[in-house]
């Protein structure tokens, strides 16, 4: 059975950072151990598939790893493996993952063969693009430098087939780059076997840590309220990425996922918003299983 999308199974989205990804782990794997739910299969076997899930994009690394396999598995249409040669159907194949144009362009197999056809020009063909996600922390963004990447590419070996080739380069990022910045690495993707190589394409992912992410541009940080505090108002303590700490009023009937936006608290001068969140049980006490029981009994 084929492995179940590793971020769906966390409850994370493909953007989600390192601190965010072990976070929904954590979260599962409580919610699903055996020691929890005793001679409950179905729980074990959801908590054999949270930790699968953590194990394949539990970091950086791994993620881009998966991420380029998915990709890989994409272009081989989910079956074969990365290396291949003639005969059968290459031709087919070629053109599904080079974006050929017919049988000429791959030595004229296929029905395509002809003194007339093979003498017709044809357009430069070029390799597919290779997308690769860097992931640097905030003090790195700051400072820039030089970061190492490892990516798979599609490259002819001494026999003239193509095979899957393990890259590593190198990337120069200038001081205060912005996540999500994609820089185009021309001739660096995949090979093509009568054209030109394509490219790649390297997005830079800042992690911030614990309780932060990112929703496209903007900066989120997570902010553990009380449910009381939620429904009766008060002041809750907020540290904010550049290690201040300010307290934060919380209106009566805030609800869970509200978001408060401070301006030039982000990264780089820009805004960050904080999203109300309920704090994560560890356990409850007698009283406050009691007081629950009380809750639940007026209605709430």
């Amino acid at each position: 059975m084929a492995q179940k999308d590793p971020y769906s199974v966390l409850g994370v989205s493909k953007d989600a950072g390192d601190a965010e990804i072990k976070r929904a782990f954590r979260k599962k794997a409580r919610q699903y151990h055996p020691d929890r739910n005793p001679d409950d299969a179905n729980a074990e076997a959801k908590f054999k598939e949270v930790q699968q899930a953590y194990d394949t994009i539990g970091t950086a690394k791994e993620r881009n790893e998966y991420e380029q396999q998915q990709r890989m598995s994409s272009m081989f249409g989910g079956g074969g493996g990365p290396s291949f040669g003639g005969g059968g159907g290459m031709d087919d194949m070629l053109r599904q993952m080079f974006g050929g144009g017919g049988g000429q362009a791959f030595g004229g197999r296929g029905g395509m063969g002809g003194r007339q056809q093979r003498q017709q020009p044809r357009s430069r063909q070029k390799g597919s693009d290779i997308k690769v996600s860097l992931a640097i922390t905030v003090e790195q963004a700051e400072k820039g430098g030089k970061f190492p990447f490892t990516f798979k590419r599609l490259k002819p070996n001494q026999n003239g087939t193509m095979e899957a080739t393990s890259v590593t380069l190198q990337t120069s990022i200038k001081p205060g780059v912005k996540h999500g910045t994609v820089t185009r690495l021309r001739g660096q993707g995949h090979d093509h076997p009568e054209g030109e190589p394509g490219d790649v394409l390297l997005t830079v992912r800042i992690q911030f840590g614990e309780g932060r992410r990112w929703d496209d541009s903007t900066l989120v940080q997570e902010v553990q309220v009380a449910y009381s505090t939620l429904m009766l108002g008060g002041k809750v303590k907020v540290k904010l990425p550049s290690g201040k700490t300010i307290k934060l009023s919380v209106a009566p009937e805030t609800h869970v996922g509200d978001r408060r936006k401070v301006s030039g608290a982000g990264y780089d001068g820009g805004d960050l918003e904080l999203e109300f969140v309920l704090p994560e049980s560890e356990g409850l006490t007698k009283d406050q299983i009691k007081a629950l029981e009380t809750l639940r009994d007026k209605g709430l």
